[in-house]
């Protein structure tokens, strides 16, 4: 019996970056924000999660457990988190302080992810000014020490208030085989960023499995993939639609990184070899075109990954056509 067989079919969740569109603002995206997470609350998504990022023009969720606070105010019932908080920028108490404060405004909706990364450049991580140098290596202890924090009885001389003995599930993030290794170790469920960074996603996945410890926090491993959706009334809307998301890797490959672009037709065979041949690498967990299509990619997805859970982002510039795009996959969510 494999993995899946054992398991009913994958949730389905929304990564939102909170997207800054061209010609737009950051006002702008979290009216949309909001909007996109009272239609994924009615169509039935798992949860719905906000990304850290510093100094990106296009990208609005900096502030993220901010934006938590407000997205989980305007909604009832679905899951509210952090996809995620990158630790190495803030002191673990901190963290335990906010997600406990939101915890405690909303109690059993808020879940926590946390990456390593700075989600920015070195000289954005700089201006953050935890340290002057990189924390990256720190994170595992610092992840301890946030549990630490959210238990019933802390080790340490330090609470945290709001937190102690509050239940904010922890998730480790990644895009390579070191987080995989820590989640395993620690018995905590992992999210692997396979939206933009596949290339070690079937390794990670298969040793976060392979070497899972039952802890208090998890029984069995749990796998939630990031996958990108562009999904139309038509394949060719589809097309032009990802066409956005497509520029704007392209812009910060190239180090100008940009508020997300207007579609444009054609745009495949307007760029070179080379980029395209980084747009397959980056994008490969993707999904574009009508109803069916977009069905049997992801069909394909979960036969291949078994995941436990979908993360579902739609970078798409006209924000009606991205709420489309999550309704068409709700319905295909229904048929899986």
């Amino acid at each position: 019996m494999t993995h899946a067989e054992k398991n009913s079919m994958p949730r389905f969740s929304v990564l939102d970056l909170s997207p800054i569109a061209e010609g737009t603002n950051a006002a702008q995206s979290f009216k949309n924000t909001l909007d996109l997470a009272q239609h994924a609350e009615q169509w039935g998504f798992n949860r719905y999660w906000l990304a850290e990022h510093h100094g990106m023009p296009g990208i609005a969720s900096a502030a993220t457990s901010v934006l938590i606070g407000h997205v989980a105010a305007g909604t009832s019932t679905i899951r509210i988190g952090a996809g995620g908080i990158m630790l190495p920028n803030h002191s673990p108490l901190v963290i335990a302080e906010q997600f406990g404060t939101l915890e405690s405004l909303y109690p059993g909706r808020i879940d926590l992810g946390l990456g390593r990364a700075p989600g920015s450049d070195q000289r954005t991580a700089h201006a953050l000014r935890r340290n002057l140098v990189s924390d990256a290596d720190g994170f595992p202890q610092d992840v301890l020490e946030l549990l630490d924090y959210f238990s019933d009885h802390p080790k340490g001389p330090v609470k945290a208030v709001p937190g102690t003995g509050l239940n904010v599930p922890v998730w480790i993030l990644g895009s390579s085989l070191f987080g995989a290794q820590l989640a395993a170790v620690m018995g905590l469920p992992y999210a692997f960023a396979s939206h933009f960074a596949p290339s070690q996603m079937m390794q990670a996945v298969e040793i976060y499995r392979e070497t899972f410890r039952p802890s208090q926090y998890l029984a069995k491993p749990h796998v939630m993939l990031g996958f990108n959706v562009f999904a139309a009334d038509t394949d060719e809307e589809a097309i032009f639609l990802a066409s956005s998301m497509q520029q704007a890797f392209i812009n910060l490959s190239s180090g100008h990184p940009s508020k997300l672009p207007l579609p444009i037709a054609n745009y495949w065979n307007s760029i070179g070899d080379g980029e395209r041949t980084l747009l397959n690498q980056i994008l490969s967990c993707t999904a574009i075109g009508a109803e069916e299509k977009i069905l049997e990619e992801i069909k394909s997805f979960i036969a291949k990954t078994e995941a436990d859970e979908l993360m579902i982002t739609s970078q798409i510039f006209n924000h009606h056509a991205r709420l489309h795009s999550y309704e068409i996959t709700a319905k295909i969510h229904h048929k899986l």
